[in-house]
């Protein structure tokens, strides 16, 4: 299964890129995507993405549970004023 994932602000600061496609075995939970993403790009993002808020189809979550397909987006918080 393939998971498109987009990155916003700082997130995309610090990978470097705005998106990329990323393939599981099975479907895959918010949980297994974070663990890809650790594994993926290292430690140094964990706080990053423990903060982020993802939107999967819709709806604006954090639990790790959530199962996701099709397209994730990574919210990291947004400052401003």
């Amino acid at each position: 299964m393939h998971v498109l994932v987009r990155y916003f602000a700082a997130a995309a600061d610090i990978l470097g890129r705005d998106e990329e496609t990323i393939t599981f075995s099975v479907p895959p939970s918010l949980g297994d995507l974070h663990e890809q993403l650790l594994k993926q790009y290292g430690q140094g993002i964990a706080e990053l993405l423990s903060a982020s808020a993802y939107l999967v189809r819709g709806v604006l979550t954090r639990d790790p549970t959530y199962s996701i397909s099709g397209k994730v987006d990574i919210l990291p918080p947004f400052a401003g004023g």
